[in-house]
C-alpha cells in the first residue's frame, strides 16, 4: 500500500526538526492506517515518551504492539496508559483500555 499524503507530511514535518508526541501520535496512527504497526509503535513509543500523560497515544500504542504480535508489551503499555487516564480522571480511555487489556490475557 503505498504511503498517504498524510504521512508523507507528517514524515517531512519530522525530518524539518519538528518532533512532538502530537507528531509523533499521527504518525503512528497513519502507519497503523498502512498496516505496518511495528514502525506505528515506534512512533508512539516516541509520542508516550515524548508526553507520558498523553492516554490516547498509550490506547494507540497499546492497539500497535498487539497488532504487531507483541502482547506482552501491549499489555503493559495498556497498563500505564491505564494508570494514567486515571490520574487524569479520563473514565472512557481507562475503560477502554481495560477492555482491551482483557481481550490480549483470552
Amino acid at each position: 500500500m503505498p504511503p498517504s499524503s498524510a504521512l508523507e507530511n507528517f514524515e517531512r514535518m519530522l525530518a524539518a526538526g519538528k518532533d512532538g508526541a502530537l507528531l509523533r501520535f499521527s504518525l503512528g496512527n497513519e502507519h497503523l492506517k498502512a498496516g505496518d504497526f511495528e514502525r506505528g509503535a515506534l512512533h508512539l513509543a516516541q509520542a508516550v515518551a515524548l508526553d507520558p500523560d498523553y492516554t490516547a497515544a498509550w490506547k494507540l500504542y497499546g492497539k500497535a504492539l498487539a497488532a504487531a504480535g507483541r502482547k506482552v508489551e501491549a499489555a503493559a503499555a495498556y497498563r500505564a496508559g491505564i494508570a494514567v487516564a486515571s490520574k487524569r480522571g479520563d473514565k472512557q480511555a481507562e475503560k477502554e483500555m481495560r477492555v482491551f487489556a482483557r481481550r490480549l490475557e483470552t
